[in-house]
């Protein structure tokens, strides 16, 4: 993330108002000035959270800007602006949805935007910034994924299914760049349940969730140093190891 002295770290946040994303894009403006170009479908909610950024620090060069996030041509076309003026020092991919699993189950065009938001979009938008990463040979691709999709569980089996999507691209990306000796780097990022809207609903039916302050903290230590996979907060990563390798005749009894 290092960049040249007087020179602001230029960093993009593709969901910017996602409560995670915010909480990352506060920490990295804490830590001087900095050029943070925030994206999102809500731009009353983005230009709310740049202003709020603004009055921490204000230091910080902000940029909004609108997008289409499943539409594979709009993607391309807006990363290609975004990296007109110079490529970013750090992408952040953070944008996705909690959908409802009883209606996925039910409602195939539901399913399809489940798995379309959470897995098929977050993937676009990596492979578009890849190129331009490679080009300038350097910078850091950061992609939100969770916990879920380490073990497809009856509970959001469809929406770990997509993020299992992003897992397995992000692994795949991050071997294609070791073989080719990039000096890009890519981090795959795995939440467990994080108290932000996302999640009200299951605050209010007693789930323990995690503060987005201490997840926001524990992806940006984890980047800075230089981790290919950060689970948030950390327990989590013991927490699935067990669960992936739970034998399925004990799993298959598990209501989880």
């Amino acid at each position: 993330m290092a960049t040249a002295p007087g020179i602001p770290q230029h960093i993009v946040i593709i969901g910017a108002t996602s409560g995670i994303a915010e909480q990352c894009a506060r920490l990295w403006a804490q830590q001087g000035a900095i050029h943070l170009v925030l994206v999102a479908r809500n731009q009353q909610k983005l230009q709310s959270i740049a202003q709020d950024l603004r009055v921490r620090n204000p230091a910080v060069q902000i940029s909004c800007q609108s997008a289409a996030f499943t539409d594979p041509l709009a993607i391309n076309t807006l990363v290609a602006t975004l990296v007109q003026h110079g490529c970013p020092d750090l992408v952040l991919i953070a944008h996705g949805t909690l959908p409802d699993q009883a209606l996925c189950q039910q409602d195939l065009a539901s399913n399809a935007e489940a798995l379309q938001i959470n897995g098929v979009s977050p993937v676009l938008f990596a492979e578009a910034f890849v190129p331009h990463l490679l080009s300038a040979g350097r910078g850091t691709l950061v992609v939100i994924g969770s916990v879920a999709g380490d073990r497809g569980r009856k509970s959001n089996y469809v929406y770990g299914a997509a993020k299992g999507l992003v897992t397995r691209y992000v692994q795949g990306l991050q071997h294609r760049l070791a073989l080719a000796g990039s000096a890009v780097k890519v981090v795959l990022v795995k939440p467990g349940p994080t108290d932000t809207p996302m999640t009200a609903h299951l605050k209010q039916q007693g789930a323990k969730l995690a503060s987005v302050e201490e997840v926001a903290a524990s992806i940006v230590t984890g980047i800075q140093a230089g981790k290919p996979t950060v689970y948030a907060p950390a327990k989590w990563a013991l927490i699935m190891m067990i669960i992936r390798h739970l034998p399925r005749f004990v799993f298959n009894r598990m209501d989880i």
